[in-house]
């Protein structure tokens, strides 16, 4: 690769010039590159949609019933805490090594969880696999930045949008073949061939520049993040279902994970290398776009969860059905990711996106909410495509703007941060819109149903469709109301959730993107940021 050349630092790494047949080079080492990446952002994605149609199988298997969302939440847990420390460790390191390393960790984790004899070593292999996986996606989106040209980076990162919107609708139809045909272990397996290729092709094109720096890693600020996080993630996923919102367990973690986050944020001004510097919420784009991240993930991963389950308790349709039925939602955030990178890339305005991507989610929301017993799928289906919509529109642009934004030193922890927000973001999504569900669905079927329906959802709020068929005919249309008003209540609360993100996107700052014209007095936003001009 000619290597990148540092603006503003003075100094420049050695074979900076150029041959005359490197530009023919470039592109197709380029795009042997971002295939590799690919691969890697399929590896972080794909996982968990398998694994959770392997699920039952493995409990079926394994036993441990009563741990089974250990499984899931130990893999989150890792995966949130160690998102921040692999984007400044990539900073501080370089980036390819540290996304090589977390390939290999994922690869292993992936391949004890195959071995895995119990639920226990299951849970403890998937956390393996989960502090990996913090790596990968932080990996593609900061590698995409050292790479590509702000200007060039829209595109490309649409298409990384498109690789999670295929992960979504193949991941149930693809964990359910393997685990049909192949067996539950292959859920696993299947990612030791591919996060290989992966890692031959990143080893063999990939060459950023080496760093090397003397300063320590902040131990201190990883620790007390890592503790605020897990704190955080453990509320979100434990309040309202495995404990009261009010009882002491939960007291206790939100004492904690609120102590935890203001010790990190005071040690952060003292550590001589912070794992998460706050110099970089000063610009005002990053910080906005750290919101709007958020606030996609509240919305986007509530959707995801309770349309499946509004389609198949309400609509009648199968598990498999339920996942396909998603495709007008991801179909059209696939095609609004990839031409807003198009349309970014031509002409370097983005502003639009945000603005328009927060009235259609809102809009799209609000749709979704006023679905009851009678509607048809073709009109749920156009709902979604508007949800869809707005989305595609917000996905990839948050991260272009938030990474066009910082220094160039600092493009793994803006990477790392916005990844960590929108994560955050989907946890209390999930955690907020399911305790509205779950409270208005027993609510509607006491009311409705009387005691015997009340009954039916004193444990939970959602049945499958087995339980759901074994009930009496007046009980399962009382649950049927039920879950249309629980559906409404959660997409509503999405609805004006999303009326932040058109807010937020009115204060954006059209700073020019680095690699393009820029006007004066927009150095303010638009830190210097090198070129790299070739892999």
């Amino acid at each position: 690769m000619a290597d990148t050349q540092a603006a503003g630092t003075g100094q420049e790494t050695p074979g900076a010039p150029e041959t005359a047949e490197q530009p023919d080079k470039q592109p197709r080492s380029v795009r042997v590159v971002l295939l590799a990446l690919m691969i890697a952002m399929m590896l972080a994605m794909l996982d968990n949609m398998i694994v959770g149609t392997a699920m039952p199988t493995i409990v079926g298997e394994l036993g441990g019933l009563e741990h089974l969302s250990w499984v899931v939440t130990g893999y989150t847990l890792a995966t949130a805490a160690s998102t921040p420390i692999w984007g400044k460790l990539g900073d501080m390191y370089g980036r390819k090594g540290a996304f090589m390393t977390s390939i290999v960790i994922f690869l292993i984790g992936s391949a004890l969880s195959g071995m895995a004899q119990n639920m226990g070593e299951l849970i403890g292999f998937r956390a393996v696999q989960g502090l990996g996986a913090g790596g990968l996606m932080v990996g593609v989106m900061a590698i995409i930045g050292d790479l590509i040209p702000p200007r060039e980076r829209g595109k490309y990162q649409g298409m990384m949008a498109g690789v999670m919107a295929l992960a979504m609708i193949g991941g149930p139809l693809v964990g359910g073949t393997i685990t049909d045909n192949w067996g539950w272990r292959w859920a696993f397996y299947i990612n030791l061939p591919l996060g290989v290729v992966a890692l031959v092709a990143i080893s063999a094109v990939l060459h950023l520049p080496k760093k090397r720096t003397k300063a320590r890693i902040d131990y201190l600020g990883a620790g007390l993040l890592t503790l605020g996080i897990t704190s955080i993630v453990l509320v979100t996923t434990w309040g309202g279902s495995e404990y009261a919102w009010t009882s002491p367990r939960i007291m206790e973690l939100i004492a904690i994970g609120v102590a935890a986050l203001v010790g990190f944020v005071f040690w952060q001004t003292k550590a001589a290398e912070p794992v998460l510097p706050l110099h970089i919420f000063r610009s005002r784009n990053f910080t906005l776009m750290s919101i709007i991240g958020f606030i996609v993930g509240f919305v986007m991963f509530g959707a995801t969860l309770f349309l499946p389950l509004y389609q198949q308790s309400v609509q009648g349709a199968s598990a498999t059905n339920s996942g396909l039925l998603l495709l007008p939602m991801l179909g059209a955030m696939l095609v609004t990711s990839m031409v807003a990178g198009r349309v970014t890339t031509n002409t370097g305005r983005y502003k639009i996106f945000p603005l328009a991507g927060g009235v259609l989610l809102a809009v799209g929301m609000y749709l979704l909410s006023t679905m009851d017993t009678d509607t048809t799928r073709l009109t749920s289906g156009v709902y979604m495509a508007v949800v869809g919509l707005g989305m595609g529109c917000l996905m990839q642009i948050t991260m272009l703007v938030a990474q066009n934004s910082v220094q160039m030193r600092d493009m793994g922890v803006a990477s790392s941060s916005t990844t960590l927000f929108r994560t955050l973001g989907s946890s209390f999504g999930v955690a907020v819109m399911g305790a509205l569900f779950n409270d208005r669905v027993k609510h509607v079927m006491a009311e409705r149903g009387g005691a015997m329906a009340a009954k039916v959802t004193e444990k939970s709020a959602s049945l499958d469709a087995a339980s759901l068929a074994k009930l009496p005919a007046p009980v399962r249309d009382a649950y049927q109301h039920a879950v249309s008003a629980g559906t409404h209540s959660a997409f509503l609360l999405g609805a004006v959730i999303a009326v932040a993100v058109l807010v937020a996107a009115v204060f954006v700052k059209e700073v020019p993107l680095k690699g393009g014209p820029q006007k004066a007095g927009d150095a303010d936003e638009a830190a210097p940021m090198p070129v790299v001009e070739a892999v």
